[in-house]
Parts: C-alpha cells; structure tokens; sequence
C-alpha cells in the first residue's frame, strides 16, 4: 500500500497562483452570517408530545420541489420540528401539512436539505442505496459508457424463479440469488469512467470515479456523509474494486459543515494508479491529484481536440497533468506548449508523453502562472494555430460571477491576441456560478476588446458519463467553446 504523504485541502480544479485571488475572495464572502439561525427549531420537550421530526416550508415555497428540483434553501424553511442531526432524512412538507419529499438535512449549510426520493412510500435504508448504485451502473452500462477493466467485475445474481432476468432488476435483487461474478464490456482503449454522478444520478453529494481497478469516492452532503459506509460496502460488493479511496477534501464540504478527509476506505491503494482513455496511457494520482485525480468529464474534449491539431502550433494552458496536451501531440501537432502552476502536475504530465512513446522533441513545458505567462507570451508576440484555456472555478456560485467574470474575459482576450488568423480557441468554464448562455457574453466581450471577429464551430459540455438532471440545471457546470477566429 503506498505511504499517504499529507497534503494541504485540495482545490476542486488546478492550482493557479494567479487565481488565489478569485478563491480568496469566494471563501471571505461565503464568511456571512447564518441565515440557518433563522430558521425556528420547536425542540421536544420534556413530558411533552411534540410532532415528529419534519421540514415545514413557507407559504408558496414548495414550487422548486414540485418541478423536482433537489434542493431546499433556507430561506425557503418556516420551520424544522424535532431535534433531528446534521445528516438525518426527515419528510419535507407544505404549509398546508402536505408531503413533498424525503431530504437529507443539514443544520449547517445553507442548503438545508437535499431531496432523497419524492415518493413518501419509499424507505430511506440500504437497499434504497443499492437501488440506486444499480441504477447509476445499468445507466452507464447501457449508453456504452462502462468500460471496466476485466479486474473490476460486477456482481451479478442467478436468476430467481419469477423474477425479471434484466441486468437492472438483478442487480437490485443481488440479496435473493446465488452470486455469480462477470465483467461489464471489457475495453481495452478505455477503462476509466464517472460511476456516480451525484444528484443527477438520484444520490446527492455522492461522486464516484472509476481509474482501472480503483475506485475513487467523493462526498459533498452531509446526507451522503451519514450513508459513507453503506454505499462503500455496496460498491465494494457490486464492483469489486482492489481499492475504495475517498477524496472528500474538497472546499465545498466546508460549506457543508463538514470535516475534510482523505484515504483508503476499503482494500490497499496500488503503487502505481494508471488508466487508459481511447487508447492513451495517463499516470493518475489518486491521493494528491486535483478533484478525485483526474478530469473525466473532458474526455469527449480532448478527442476533438485530436482531430484538429495536425500541423498546427498549439498552446495548452492550465495543462494539468498534459491531458489536451497528449490528444494533440498525437493527433499531428507541429508543436505543443504546455503551462500550469504546479511543477508536480507537469512531471506527471511528461511521465505521460514518455508513457506513450510520443515525441518529447515536439512538447515544451513551462511552470508559470497562465495570466503572467499568456501577459509575457503576448509581449513576445508569441503565435498559435490552437489554443486551449481550461482554466480553474473561478465561480463556485451565481455570487461571484462578476468577479469571475473578469478573469474569463482576461484569459480570453489574451488568447484570441495570440491566435493566428483561422486558428481555433477551446475555450472552457467549470464554474458553477457562470451559466451557458454568460460564458458566451463573456467570451463575446474578449473577441470584441481584441478586435477579432469569432464564429462558434462547437458548442462542448462534459462526457455523457456526467448526465445532467432535466429539473437540475446546476449539473451542467462544465461548458465550453470552440471559436474560430477569422482570417
């Protein structure tokens, strides 16, 4: 098992000097007072029979909820009977006493409760959990999107007189038949994929991330918080992992109330974590690398990044641990230029090119913050066919989007002045707080401020792996640009 080097809280996205800025100021105005103190609490009381522990909204405040929309602000709240803890699953109800959910509830977080189920005859316990991981894997399984490696099996149950043979319906029913073990669409070009995808796969605060034969946990609610073990057992049961390791360290469980943590939950971590993604090799640092080791939702991105590199100059910036930088070395750039702040990322990244025998002579790596280094670029009159801003979240919510706002437009203005005529910008926003339809106006403002004219040849969000909740828009989180600058 390899040694767990201590580490400071990881970022959700890359470090970037030049973004502690942005994530200072996010922390310092999320220091405000606690509107969850203004939410009355009527506490049992000795000899006294008080109703049962519930979620009362106000007047006129169940809209969300009846489009199914998971989450409960506070503000939202009139009141919460009982003593229930951070973590419990109490009924949600309106005004008039009506049910409209079963929620995970978080005295502590201004999202005072995350919606389990909308059904009130369902039982919130571990076989709803298993239900629901079933459903996440089927999920994948049928859009083609499992493609484990032949050591990471799923469980699968012998059919039971009576019962439905669908993979689906056996995997639920696990408990009732005699287990039998298979591989799920064995792929040798792919073996890394999103398992669980949090409220967009029914399970709010719960991320799970395959890399070959280890699974990497991520939890962000202090409801996933109380059911760790259940769902680690269960995915342990299910996959069969050589490894569960959990990444809850990211800042937003501070929001949370909840503590951060890093390690292995079941089984020994290997050596060496490597996955392949259509048919490169990459190097994964599961303990210390940015969100659970690596970024899932980009791979469609980089393919495409692929098919438009040959024969041009291209500028890979926030690089990370050389992802884009990769798919464009071996689709035919003539050269690749690489930055990030982390020197670590960028040993990594190099250990991936020598991994996949492409050639080094073609790549250069530069250690720097992006804002100084794209400002220096520019000075050098410095120009490329191709250039990829993948930058940090600037923007965790609708809060901060003037801030970030600026940040995007800097980036990007910068980028379109170091385009060559006809050259392409992929452009990307991982931000929250930053919707579709702003990251356009912004990025229109940069083109404008640079004097280009820029058509939109692609329009990118995250792989299909990363499903988005019709009635949850605030999955979307990653969305991107392909711009074509004009000649």
């Amino acid at each position: 098992m390899t040694a767990q080097k201590t580490k400071p809280p990881s970022t959700p996205h890359r470090p970037s000097q030049g973004n502690r800025d942005f994530r200072n100021r996010a922390k310092r105005s999320e220091m405000q007072p606690d509107d969850q103190k203004n939410i009355p609490r009527r506490a049992p009381q000795a000899g006294v029979v008080t109703a049962q522990p519930a979620i009362l909204l106000k007047a006129g405040r169940e809209k969300s909820l009846l489009r199914r929309h998971p989450w409960i602000f506070s503000g939202a709240v009139e009141r919460v009977d009982g003593a229930p803890a951070s973590g419990d699953t109490l009924p949600v109800r309106s005004t008039q006493g009506e049910f409209l959910a079963w929620a995970a509830y978080n005295a502590g977080s201004q999202i005072t409760a995350r919606v389990w189920s909308w059904r009130e005859e369902e039982t919130i316990n571990a076989e709803f959990f298993r239900s629901r991981i079933n459903a996440a894997l089927a999920a994948r399984d049928a859009l083609n999107l499992s493609t484990r490696h032949n050591k990471l099996t799923t469980v699968r149950p012998e059919p039971v007189e009576g019962h439905d043979r669908s993979p689906s319906v056996g995997l639920a029913q696990a408990s009732t038949g005699s287990a039998r073990t298979e591989s799920l669409l064995l792929n040798a070009d792919n073996n890394s994929v999103r398992l669980i995808h949090a409220e967009s796969d029914g399970l709010p605060g719960l991320v799970v991330d395959q890399y070959g034969d280890v699974l990497v946990i991520q939890i962000g609610s202090a409801g996933a918080e109380r059911w760790r073990d259940t769902c680690a057992d269960i995915l342990q049961q299910l996959c069969n992992p050589v490894c569960i390791y959990e990444r809850s360290d990211s800042d937003s469980r501070t929001l949370e109330g909840l503590e951060l943590r890093n390690g292995v939950l079941r089984g020994m971590l290997p050596d060496n974590v490597e996955v392949v993604e259509h048919g490169l090799r990459f190097k994964v640092d599961v303990a210390a690398g940015q969100k659970t080791g690596f970024y899932l939702d980009q791979r469609d991105n980089r393919a495409l990044t692929e098919t438009l590199a040959r024969d041009k100059d291209v500028l890979n910036c926030f690089c990370y641990t050389g992802g884009f930088s990769l798919y464009a070395l071996r689709g035919g750039a003539k050269s690749v230029l690489s930055i990030d702040a982390s020197e670590e990322a960028l040993q990594l990244a190099q250990r991936n090119v020598e991994l996949n025998g492409l050639n080094a002579a073609r790549m250069e790596w530069q250690c720097a913050d992006v804002f100084a280094a794209l400002r220096k670029l520019r000075d050098q009159n410095r120009k490329f066919d191709l250039i990829i801003l993948d930058p940090p979240k600037f923007a965790p919510t609708a809060a901060f989007a003037e801030k970030a706002a600026r940040g995007y437009k800097d980036i990007n203005l910068l980028g379109f002045k170091l385009l060559r005529p006809g050259g392409l910008l992929f452009t990307y926003s991982c931000s929250g707080g930053i919707s579709e339809d702003l990251f356009q106006k912004i990025i229109a403002g940069a083109a404008l401020d640079a004097g280009v004219d820029a058509q939109i040849v692609h329009k990118l969000h995250a792989s299909a792996d990363h499903p988005v909740l019709l009635s949850f828009p605030e999955g979307a989180y990653l969305k991107g640009l392909v711009l074509r600058v004009g000649l």
